[in-house]
């Protein structure tokens, strides 16, 4: 479904991005991963093809975005899409005991990393006539308790894939997000630990989607494959909850 496309993916070391990495690569895709973590050559060999390149970023910082994105060009001439992956989650707290460090790192992973690698690669977009996908929360629709700064942030990449599909649309370039629910990633399980009540976390998490436990990121990479390929051409500006069902209404999770 990926034949051949130029994939930027943000945050592909762990987690969800490393499934979507894997999921692309299967699909036919090269894989380009920007990620603060520097991943080993053997594990990136995982992928299955020699094309596929992992660069160490700081996606906070521009000068290092811009850097990957010419590197990326010099080496494969075009980008057919750009999945905005990378994100945090801490920490657990209310809006008025978030520092401004804490709210500031918050935006800059989350959100403003997103305007980085619009900026620096818009212009390739344009001439593939490609997509961006954002991830997104669950929580940016229904809310969390103690975490206003990662639901404000989630919040924003929803109105802001919006703004973009409509802005990027006569270029025919398409905006998407992706909103999973509980995942089972190392970003989720630090965070559970983190919570007063961490011996039952496990199983509310396993009870929140209906469809069944908590699932891993590959149920998510899934439906990347699907919004980045050409099956979803005369899709934008949708926000796609994969979500196993949990934000339908009120029941017992006993």
């Amino acid at each position: 479904m990926l034949h051949d496309k130029i994939i930027v993916l943000t945050g592909g070391a762990d987690g969800i991005g490393w499934e979507c990495a894997k999921a692309y690569a299967k699909a036919g895709a090269v894989v380009c991963i920007l990620d603060k973590s520097q991943i080993p050559i053997s594990r990136l060999n995982e992928l299955h093809t020699q094309q596929n390149i992992a660069i160490t970023c700081n996606l906070t910082n521009e000068e290092e975005v811009a850097t990957a994105m010419t590197t990326i060009i010099e080496k494969f001439g075009r980008i057919d899409a750009i999945h905005n992956n990378a994100g945090i989650a801490h920490p657990s707290k209310t809006l008025d005991q978030t520092s401004n460090q804490e709210w500031d790192l918050l935006m800059n992973v989350n959100v403003k990393s997103i305007l980085y690698t619009t900026r620096y690669a818009l212009a390739y977009l344009k001439e593939s006539q490609g997509c961006i996908l954002n991830t997104s929360s669950l929580t940016a629709t229904i809310g969390q308790d103690n975490h206003a700064a990662y639901v404000a942030t989630k919040g924003a990449i929803n109105a802001l894939t919006k703004a973009m599909a409509l802005d990027y649309a006569p270029y025919k370039i398409r905006v998407n997000t992706v909103s999973p629910a509980a995942i089972n990633t190392p970003t989720l399980q630090s965070w559970s630990k983190e919570q007063p009540n961490k011996e039952q976390m496990q199983h509310y998490l396993d009870k929140l989607q209906p469809l069944g436990n908590m699932p891993t990121g590959d149920v998510i990479a899934d439906a990347c494959v699907f919004l980045l390929s050409n099956a979803a051409r005369f899709i934008t500006g949708t926000i796609l909850p994969v979500s196993g069902g949990a934000e339908l209404g009120y029941r017992s999770i006993i």
